[in-house]
């Protein structure tokens, strides 16, 4: 094999699958852990991601190597919709998100992405990205039983020494593997985070005995559990404003794929052809029971380390999906995965989407001596943490817009009309170009 596999090569079916495996490895960890955070069923998600990635691939023209799967910034409006309004209802929110991506992807194909870039700078993003992490991690706390109250009741029996035991096992291998693993382990830390954790789980008796029937009954073929949706305005209200910051991601992502392959996917297949991939397989998650979908950097790091960028062997991980999904053992070992675990894998992924909304201040180098920077970054964060919510009435039905997707709003709306530069620091920029002349003036005489 070539020491670069470009995007249209095939490679021999032997070559395929093993490298297909790995990318499935990669994200595998993440796309599944998005439904159990957010009660949906892992195998959905599975099949959603691999005919998703299918649906992508189409409408980039097999010319853009990415692969699809569960988004994690729609975690806490997805949770909040199907508490308030129930699941069906939430898939609602799900295929408005995907319309935006739609709108958005018309728009950028007559006119350009710089509009988008004027409403979603990186100090708006990377405040919204803190929101999402920092709004998730009492819920990350709750479950891996580190505050005073158990959280499923199914568990009470449970002691808690055993209980923290296995929810710190499971953070502390997600931390060691993602700094010492290296090669293909270093690929998947979360998920042989996961896999050590569920072991724990078992040996310490956290696992009920009925979880453990279920696995062991589970049928080898089994569908996985497809789901309509059913109108909400409220969903697709919170929902939508999230696609604005997943947006962001997705063009992110593609400037990033642009530098590991080295060349200009903005170009060809465009920029407007990815985006309608996302918001097709979004869409189509919500026909069908899934969750809200985004590219996945995991993926462009898998493509990175091997410099294997065939989208044939990004197709192969999608299949390779579609026919786990189907597995019941599978998706049973999955849907049973034990609250500790989840606990304590989500504190280090939490944490992380708000430190990379950090690591977008540092990397755009955000001068928050700037005050439009320090007003927008604190409006977004207080506003997306603090509980807000604004209740309408919309067609005589009412309409909450809460947390993330007030946030995104918020900080969009206030992007737009801040001027760049204060009154104060414009009388300051006049002082200081006042004294340079006098000074420039008194050198010259």
């Amino acid at each position: 094999m070539k020491n670069i596999v470009d995007v249209e090569e095939k490679l021999p079916i032997g070559v395929t699958i093993p490298l297909s495996f790995q990318h499935l490895f990669a994200m595998v960890g993440a796309t599944i852990l998005v439904p159990i955070l957010t009660g949906m069923s892992p195998s959905i998600a599975l099949f959603c991601s691999g005919v998703g990635t299918l649906l992508y691939i189409v409408c980039t023209k097999a010319k853009l190597p990415a692969y699809i799967g569960s988004s994690f910034a729609f975690i806490a409006p997805m949770m909040v919709a199907s508490k308030n309004y129930g699941p069906e209802a939430m898939l609602s929110g799900v295929l408005a998100a995907g319309m935006v991506y739609i709108i958005v992807s018309i728009i950028i194909k007559f006119c350009g992405v710089n509009w988008l870039n004027k409403a979603l700078p990186p100090v708006v993003v990377g405040s919204i990205v803190i929101v999402i992490g920092l709004g998730l991690a009492s819920t990350a706390i709750n479950w891996a039983g580190l505050n005073s109250a158990y959280t499923d009741a199914s568990l009470q029996s449970v002691p808690r020494w055993a209980w923290i035991t296995v929810s710190m096992i499971t953070l502390g291998v997600g931390i060691i593997g993602s700094m010492y693993f290296k090669g293909f382990l270093g690929v998947i830390p979360v998920l042989v985070a996961i896999v050590v954790g569920y072991i724990a789980a078992l040996c310490l008796g956290i696992i009920p005995h009925k979880a453990v029937e279920a696995i062991a009954s589970a049928k080898v073929f089994r569908m996985p559990p497809f789901m309509t949706p059913k109108f909400n305005l409220n969903a697709m209200m919170l929902m939508a404003p999230v696609s604005f910051v997943t947006l962001a991601e997705h063009i992110g992502h593609v400037y990033v794929t642009n530098n590991v392959v080295g060349r200009d996917f903005t170009k060809e297949p465009g920029l407007h052809r990815s985006i309608l991939g996302d918001g097709v397989a979004t869409i189509f998650a919500g026909l069908v029971g899934g969750p809200p979908n985004t590219t996945y950097g995991e993926n462009i790091g898998v493509m990175a380390i091997t410099r294997v960028y065939s989208v044939w062997v990004i197709g192969g991980a999608a299949i390779i999906a579609i026919m786990l999904s189907f597995i019941g053992p599978v998706a049973a070992i999955i849907e049973n995965m034990p609250l500790p675990v989840i606990g304590g894998v989500s504190i280090l992924l939490f944490g992380i989407i708000a430190s990379s909304g950090f690591r977008v201040f540092v990397e755009d180098k955000i001068d928050f001596g700037k005050k439009k920077n320090l007003l927008l970054a604190s409006v977004i964060i207080v506003i997306g943490i603090g509980g807000a919510a604004v209740k309408f009435k919309f067609n005589g039905a009412d309409v909450e817009i809460a947390g993330v997707a007030l946030a995104t709003l918020v900080g969009i709306v206030l992007n737009l009309i801040l001027p760049e530069v204060s009154a104060t620091e414009k009388v300051e920029v006049q002082d200081d170009l006042k004294t340079d002349l006098e000074s420039k003036s008194s050198k010259a005489v």
